[in-house]
């Protein structure tokens, strides 16, 4: 079964900001899910995310526990993580539920 760009992200709000206690997908922090075939019948997953902040202290735990949940699919080969600041992240990336939680209006 052929893994999906919802499929990685939805497993990728497992990942919780440990400042703010919202999810990385719903903060907006995930820019791209790239999928390619990879050896053996598996999927390599790249995954572009940024930081609220370019010295984010929780930097690289949100990325360790990314890779780890993405490898934690079946079928997944190979994990590249790799954090990006352009574009900047605002508030704006936000999902609603985020703004919500944060009582960002």
């Amino acid at each position: 079964m052929a893994i999906t760009e919802d499929q990685v992200r939805e497993e990728l709000k497992r990942v919780i900001d440990p400042e703010l206690f919202v999810n990385i997908v719903d903060l907006g922090l995930i820019y791209v899910v790239d999928i390619q075939p990879g050896e053996e019948g598996k999927e390599n997953v790249l995954v572009e995310m940024t930081m609220t902040s370019p010295m984010c202290p929780a930097g690289p735990q949100l990325v360790a526990n990314s890779r780890q949940v993405v490898e934690s699919i079946e079928g997944v080969g190979t994990v590249d993580i790799k954090v990006v600041m352009d574009p900047p992240w605002g508030p704006d990336k936000m999902t609603e539920d985020a703004r919500d939680q944060l009582g960002i209006f």
